[in-house]
């Protein structure tokens, strides 16, 4: 299956399931395509290669089942069992390989991580402010690529004053967000 196959599989999975469940805004259903895939896939460009990527609280599977078809390795972490059903159906649908689904909270993953984590990368989009994500990983050291709304700049402010990081800030190429890349948190 390629990867356009895919990605109308996974529209066509969601739409099924948010009938069911909360997976995405009803306001959104219609431009599954545009306001999901492709604003998750923008991190595609920016992102290396030769990483595995930990997406925290993957929701619907964005950014992370987005990735995991492009072709990176990806963890999904989802502490709601309903939603981690739903990744689990679309890993096995979509046939990939590259996708683990991780039913828990993310600060029980966190310490399960090998000592030496130079190749992984975190994701998020829609999962918690800025301070409450680096809570979780910055003593990690990793570098975190998050997809993140109009009111970022607030969100780094009062990360500040807890954290120090240095950080890029990418405008969104499908909406008023931007992406969050931070490096060298301490």
């Amino acid at each position: 299956m390629n990867n356009k196959a895919k990605f109308n599989l996974y529209e066509k999975l969601l739409r099924e399931w948010s009938n069911k469940m909360n997976l995405i805004a009803p306001s959104t259903i219609e431009n599954i395509q545009e306001r999901h895939f492709a604003d998750s896939a923008q991190l595609a460009d920016i992102m290396p290669r030769d990483v595995n990527v930990i997406d925290l609280g993957s929701g619907a599977g964005f950014p992370g089942v987005v990735l995991a078809i492009l072709g990176w390795n990806v963890v999904c972490i989802e502490s709601i069992g309903k939603k981690a059903s739903f990744l689990e159906e679309v890993k096995k649908q979509l046939n990939l390989d590259n996708l683990t689904i991780y039913n828990g909270r993310v600060e029980v993953f966190i310490p399960t991580l090998p000592r030496d984590k130079k190749n992984i990368i975190f994701t998020a989009r829609a999962f918690a402010p800025l301070i409450k994500i680096l809570d979780y990983v910055a003593k990690t050291k990793c570098r975190l690529f998050l997809l993140k709304g109009r009111e970022v700049l607030n969100e780094i402010s009062v990360a500040k004053q807890k954290y120090k990081f240095d950080y890029d800030l990418i405008p969104s190429k499908t909406g008023d967000g931007y992406i969050l890349i931070i490096q060298n948190s301490r």
